[in-house]
């Protein structure tokens, strides 16, 4: 809708020979389907001992047909969803919904109210996250999406796990240090815990596996190690949840290739958001940051910049980096840029046109989060009852 009108000289020599963007929905508007039973959280990277170490390199492949087996992943309702979370982590979740029998995403709200938020601003912020998350593919027929502060079993068990965990190990953790360092007076106790109820939503419906990045490997190791020690004092309960080798992209800020793109980045020339106009995504690849050098090449150690518009051409288009590359002699970076714009425009423009349209319908959205947390808390009652039972405390 809105670049399909401008067709660039790269894109007339590979129309015949490459296949458009691949689309995020099947093209029937969510609000129109009906509802069935279905039968970065955060993302997590694996390291340590071999229980702990324990991944599915393959996502699904050896899970396809065992039922027993559960993904969990959540988001922050706070932001607007950008480049980088699409690429990095919903590309994925809306993959693994065809490849796992049982999966949760949850928008964890709790997790949100680590820093200051305006309440009204905070409940708007959750249901458009859930229309994000619907119109980039997210399925309730194939998935259960759901608001983690409507299923009270999650702070249940994370007071539960909270008690067997040493003060140090949380200390410990890099990003308590780095985000605490963050705020004005000491940090403040939910910061701390914060990776003990990322344990309690894993754990609350015995998931068994979690998309993995990179910037989560202690919070994940802190999953494991609860798990099995709380098996090795009540018994064998816990599944220990094993990582997914996701293939994520690393999407980098358009101002500082040496970052990750953020919702968060105080210069807002750095992130595109799936919402932005198609004049907004222009305006932030025409100022992103390359170098002097004009051709347009993939070397990530020595031109980080212009890499990064590789890497993102590729990802919207479905190219690979050589083809990218090889597509790309003779043009300009300056032209460049514009070329990578259009593609990620029309890449976003279906799923911003369905966002708009869900965002008028509160009622659906709502409707979702209910049912969703309905079925939710459904799966993770009997799961806190019985781990009341060993505890004691019922």
């Amino acid at each position: 809708m809105f670049a399909s009108s401008r067709r660039s000289s790269w894109e007339h020599k590979f129309h015949k020979t490459t296949k458009g963007p691949p689309r995020s929905s099947e093209g029937v508007p969510l609000k129109d389907m009906e509802f069935k039973s279905p039968n970065t959280f955060v993302p997590w990277t694996v390291i340590g001992n071999p229980e702990r170490g324990r991944t599915s390199a393959d996502p699904g492949a050896e899970l396809l047909k065992d039922s027993t087996k559960r993904v969990f992943s959540g988001i922050q309702p706070t932001g607007i969803l950008h480049l980088g979370n699409y690429l990095g982590a919903i590309e994925s979740w809306v993959k693994l919904q065809d490849k796992y029998n049982m999966v949760l995403y949850s928008i964890v709200d709790l997790h949100s109210l680590t820093v200051p938020q305006d309440p009204t601003a905070l409940r708007q912020s959750i249901f458009d996250m859930t229309a994000a998350l619907l119109a980039c593919g997210i399925n309730p027929e194939k998935s259960i999406l759901f608001q983690q502060s409507q299923v009270s079993e999650h702070t249940q068990l994370s007071w539960i796990l909270t008690c067997m965990v040493r003060l140090p190990r949380l200390q410990h953790l890099h990003q308590w240090k780095a985000k605490a360092a963050q705020q004005k007076h000491d940090g403040m106790m939910g910061l701390l815990t914060y990776p003990v109820l990322q344990a309690a939503d894993v754990l609350s419906y015995k998931s068994t596996h979690i998309p993995v990045g990179e910037d989560q490997v202690q919070h994940m190791e802190l999953v494991q190690d609860l798990a099995q020690g709380f098996n090795k004092k009540y018994g064998h309960f816990f599944p220990v949840p094993q990582s997914i080798l996701t293939p994520m992209k690393k999407v980098k800020s358009l101002r500082d290739p040496s970052a990750k793109m953020s919702k968060s980045d105080p210069d807002k020339l750095a992130t595109v958001r799936i919402t932005d106009s198609p004049e907004e995504i222009v305006n932030k690849f025409r100022k992103a940051v390359t170098d002097f050098t004009s051709e347009v090449t993939y070397d990530p150690g020595s031109r980080g910049g212009v890499s990064n518009l590789v890497a993102i051409h590729a990802a919207v288009t479905g190219l690979s980096v050589e083809e990218v590359v090889h597509g790309s002699v003779g043009i300009d970076t300056a032209h460049y840029k514009q070329i990578v714009a259009d593609a990620v425009i029309e890449k976003f423009a279906p799923i911003k046109s369905e966002i708009e349209k869900l965002k008028m319908d509160k009622d659906y959205l709502e409707k979702i989060l209910r049912t969703g947390s309905a079925k939710a808390k459904e799966l993770a009652y009997p799961v806190i009852q019985e781990v009341k039972k060993l505890v004691g405390i019922l």
